[in-house]
């Protein structure tokens, strides 16, 4: 399944995310820092949500109440609560 998501409070402007169960198989930023962020998807792909969500959830850049990759952790646990949405219609 197939996730896009629209961050706050950080540079990118989208994170999609794809899912196969509970597992990441590919996750893509759109904006903020180029390196980091391919790095960061390169690490969550087949990782489960929850164990992001454990990792990543609550991490701060600076200043700012979130970071990427807590953004990451929301975008996730979004598209795992979407799927088995569908799943159960």
């Amino acid at each position: 399944m197939q996730y896009t998501y629209i961050p706050h409070g950080v540079c990118p402007r989208r994170i999609d995310v794809e899912l196969e169960g509970n597992v990441i198989k590919k996750v893509h930023f759109t904006g903020g820092c180029d390196g980091n962020l391919k790095a960061i998807s390169k690490i969550v792909e087949g990782m489960t949500v929850e164990t992001v969500q454990e990792k990543f959830t609550g991490i701060r850049c600076g200043l700012k109440n979130t970071s990427c990759s807590d953004q990451l952790a929301q975008a996730v646990g979004l598209a795992l609560k979407q799927q088995q949405q569908q799943v159960s219609v």
